[in-house]
């Protein structure tokens, strides 16, 4: 029995090693490598046209410049997507809950955009901060506020991972409770919280691809 509620967001251990070494290294295993053939199986077939359709649907609004990151920010959504949907089976543990990996992602990824923006397009990356017909009394304010918004974003990549997975699993955590205690006294209400417990799962599922999709998203944005 759990103490605490956040209790199930710690970081296992057995044996002195921590388990989230076995999570993070579990969804590669997942997923199975294409082979050098010419015709390969369905799995492997449907898990091609997934990255590209994704791929290409990522890339559009970015130049031909930009595509040569397609890799790695696929292989970010299929990491996120994969420790995401096996954070909801029961008795794991979901590393995408803890801010300290979300932002370890987060910072390097923004930063590498601001850097090479700096580096390759300075004018248009600062010009970024004073919005096209700024009246001159708010040019210092703007310039103040963009310069914030900009160095905040990483934080809220980070924590809108975080805060969303972490609801998520404590209403299914709350549900779950409710519905196995009201099953042995009011099977009706038992019955009716177990059904509101099996649609929020099938949300939970789509929350955890969505904000996989998003974090990305915006990343390459």
């Amino acid at each position: 029995m759990m103490a605490n509620l956040f209790d199930q967001f710690m970081s296992p251990t057995y044996l002195g090693m921590p388990l989230i070494v076995l999570a993070l290294g579990l969804p590669w295993i997942l997923w199975p490598s294409p082979s050098t053939r010419w015709l390969n199986n369905r799995l492997i077939t449907l898990q091609s046209w997934f990255l590209n359709r994704f791929t290409q649907q990522l890339l559009l609004p970015i130049n031909t410049g930009g595509h040569k990151w397609a890799l790695i920010l696929a292989s970010l959504m299929t990491f996120l997507l994969s420790m995401n949907l096996l954070g909801l089976l029961p008795y794991t543990f979901t590393p995408t809950t803890q801010l300290s990996l979300n932002m370890g992602l987060a910072v390097p990824f923004w930063l590498a955009t601001v850097i090479i923006g700096m580096r390759n397009q300075p004018t248009a990356a600062l010009g970024h901060l004073l919005p096209e017909g700024t009246p001159t009394p708010l040019i210092p304010v703007l310039i103040v506020i963009e310069t914030i918004s900009l160095f905040i974003r990483p934080l809220a990549l980070g924590v809108r991972l975080t805060a969303n997975l972490t609801a998520g699993h404590l209403l299914i955590q709350l549900i779950a409770t409710a519905a196995f205690t009201l099953m042995t006294t009011m099977t009706t209400i038992g019955l009716l919280t177990t059904s509101i417990l099996f649609l929020l799962t099938l949300l939970e599922i789509a929350v955890a691809m969505i904000q996989a999709y998003v974090f990305v998203l915006l990343l390459s944005l």
